[in-house]
């Protein structure tokens, strides 16, 4: 798929993030690891927003909204409720154990996150997930920095790659790193090393 550059930043480490509590688009606060990681990126960005004169584009929901505020200073940030993380129904809040635990029919230890998010009971699934997510990227005609959540990104790069749902599922969704894509590629970015 030919498009303007993009970069995606998932947002920091989350207080559930780290204790596998699903969030969905619930909230939870960056733990200090989360504003580590989101420094890092701002150390990414720098060099490439002095050039690029790109757009940023943010999820509302909070950690991805401070996330940006860390890694994108100075930019005027445009949020975009389409950006919010795939809606994970009866599950929000709940941690992975407990829901492996609950749903055996449904979901088992194999999966990953964006596979059992899809099968969610009252959640949003794959299908309406994946609609939004292309419609904010059929809108982009200019360089684009995005900064949203983990499962929101492996969807995003999977259709800017043009890669099969298998793939899809498997790609990882890194924090602390920029992901730029251009012209069907990826590159994984991150800052350098710095001295003690």
């Amino acid at each position: 798929m030919t498009h303007p550059p993009i970069w995606f930043l998932r947002h920091g480490q989350t207080e559930w993030n780290a204790v596998r509590r699903i969030q969905g688009q619930m909230e939870s606060h960056l733990t200090d690891l989360g504003r580590w990681h989101a420094g890092e990126q701002a150390r990414i960005m720098a060099p490439i927003l002095q050039h690029s004169g790109a757009r940023c584009l943010v999820s509302p929901l909070a950690r991805a909204r401070i996330t940006a505020e860390i890694a994108l200073p100075d930019q005027i940030i445009e949020t975009d409720p389409r950006l919010m993380e795939i809606h994970a129904g009866d599950w929000q809040g709940l941690y992975y154990e407990d829901v492996l635990a609950r749903w055996p029919d449904l979901v088992n230890e194999q999966m990953s996150a964006l596979e059992m998010f899809a099968h969610a009971p009252g959640g949003e699934g794959l299908g309406t997930f994946r609609a939004r997510i292309e419609a904010v990227l059929g809108e982009i005609d200019r360089p684009t920095v995005i900064v949203a959540h983990g499962l929101w990104g492996q969807v995003a790069r999977a259709v800017l790659r043009d890669l099969p749902d298998d793939r899809m599922h498997r790609l990882d969704n890194l924090q602390g790193v920029v992901y730029a894509l251009r012209d069907g590629q990826e590159t994984i970015l991150r800052a350098p090393a710095q001295d003690m």
